[in-house]
């Protein structure tokens, strides 16, 4: 399962009523609020095994499923390289 599948799945898990597809903008659509960006957070960095560097919790890295998994392979990398 992709990365951008389980991050979809996820946001989809708890907004069952929402369409949302990898490119929609979840912070202008409403579904965001600080405790679920922080939930996002810990997701992503327990899901796939990375963690998030200060540098990199910005709001352009969590608007869209595609956003997330462009972040997750940036940081899987680095992790190869360590």
């Amino acid at each position: 399962m992709s990365s951008k599948t389980q991050i979809l799945d996820f946001i989809r898990g708890r907004y069952p009523q929402a369409e949302i597809d990898e490119s929609q903008d979840i912070f202008a659509l409403g579904f965001v609020n600080s405790l679920f960006a922080m939930e996002l957070v810990m997701f992503v960095e327990k899901t796939f095994g990375v963690t998030i560097p200060n540098e990199e919790l910005r709001i352009d890295n969590f608007r869209t499923a595609d956003a997330m998994s462009a972040l997750v392979s940036r940081l899987s990398s680095d992790l190869a390289v360590a």
